[in-house]
């Protein structure tokens, strides 16, 4: 009897001991099954050829929440951008097109890095320690965007970093003394990162080896109801400034700082974009509605700041914009005028999408009462701008 008692109990322990075993294995089976692994974190393909024979690839980096973005070496341009709604319905946020060749005539700079001088540098001509730079003008008499072939229009060099939380997309441009007629060897670098906090963190560095003027952005469209569903109007903006800066009839700032007290350019308490985008007001007559440099209030260099932050009530998506930089370029499709075809057959009409550009003013070297954007040899260049996505079920 004795015996068959210490069979029947050791039996038991096994069979304790194999349950035990079990138990751990689903629960590691479940953990990895919701958190993806580091190879499934980045994905590479060929996006297309161009038609001088290049070819473009595309990088996509993914979270656990199943947010992705696709991002190509040509311009370091964000193609597309996948979060849920309310609901857990996934869907694209960001216009952009099929093919890569069409990212590189008329495309609006539709989700590429901006450089070497986002916006506007009035008369195309700037001076440097006594020196005048003239700069190839491609907006009238203006320059923007870093000219005819700025690094919106540039194959970026490409490393891929992934960690168990992170994936990280790695570009680096050397763009060359006397490119679009800016001074220096710069070589500029740009990270992307995809957490899976639901934020993408955009660092940006650069070096030169002579003074120069230097204007990073990212110049994303977004539509949080939804790629292709048309008009942003019905979004709520919150923009976190007391000030912008006004504009002439050719968008250049004039070096004013203003308030947006009692003016349609009052994001300071969330409101519809459509409420006064068509004011009568002289600055939206001349940004043909919302196309202004922003001043973030309580803005520290170095430090991240609440920019804006805006609210589809129809799908109930969110999207916060952090920044380290002075301004932000707040941009409501007004060009967009339904010649260009996107992706998936989408095509963008006014006010189909808006921009929010972190940045330093337009024009500052021109203007010696904004902050500075010269780079001079020994210093480094160096900003952040995170956008978090988000959702807000009580819509």
């Amino acid at each position: 009897m004795l015996a068959i008692d210490n069979f029947n109990s050791k039996e038991i322990c096994n069979r304790i001991i194999v349950n035990r075993l079990l138990l751990a294995a689903i629960i590691v089976l479940l953990v990895s099954c919701e958190n993806l692994s580091e190879v499934e974190r980045i994905r590479v393909k060929s996006f297309g050829i161009l038609d001088d024979g290049r070819n473009v690839q595309l990088f996509t980096l993914k979270n656990d929440r199943g947010t992705s973005v696709e991002i190509m070496d040509l311009g370091g341009v964000i193609v597309s951008l996948r979060t849920a709604d309310a609901t857990g319905n996934i869907t694209d946020i960001t216009t952009g097109f099929n093919h890569p060749q069409q990212y590189l005539s008329g495309s609006g700079y539709m989700g590429a890095i901006v450089g070497r001088y986002a916006n506007r540098i009035a008369n195309g001509r700037f001076s440097l320690d006594g020196k005048q730079y003239s700069l190839a003008k491609n907006s009238g008499d203006n320059a923007i965007h870093g000219g005819l072939i700025g690094f919106d229009k540039k194959f970026w060099h490409t490393v891929t970093e992934s960690k168990s939380s992170e994936a990280s997309l790695n570009l680096t441009l050397v763009s060359k003394d006397g490119e679009e007629g800016y001074p220096g060897n710069l070589t500029a670098k740009v990270t992307y990162t995809l957490n899976d906090r639901d934020q993408l963190v955009i660092d940006y560095s650069a070096t030169t080896d002579k003074v120069t003027v230097i204007n990073l952005t990212q110049h994303a469209y977004f539509n949080l109801n939804g790629h292709g569903t048309g008009s942003v109007l019905d979004h709520e903006i919150m923009i976190n400034a007391d000030q912008y800066t006004p504009i002439d009839n050719e968008s250049i700032p004039t070096g004013e700082l203003a308030s947006v007290e009692g003016t349609p350019l009052d994001f300071r308490t969330a409101k519809p974009i459509g409420v006064d985008i068509n004011s009568n007001h002289e600055q939206i007559r001349l940004g043909s509605g919302f196309d202004h440099n922003f001043i973030i209030s309580h803005a520290v260099e170095g430090e991240l700041t609440l920019a804006a932050s805006v609210l589809s009530p129809s799908t109930g998506r969110t999207l916060n914009v952090y920044t380290d930089q002075p301004g932000m370029q707040f941009y409501t499709g007004n060009f967009l005028n339904g010649t260009l075809k996107g992706k998936d057959g989408a095509v963008y009409a006014q006010r189909n999408a808006f921009c929010l550009e972190t940045q330093h003013y337009p024009d500052s070297p021109n203007k010696p009462n904004f902050p500075s954007t010269i780079l001079r040899p020994g210093e480094q260049y160096a900003t952040r701008t995170v956008f978090e996505f988000g959702v807000n079920r009580e819509r």
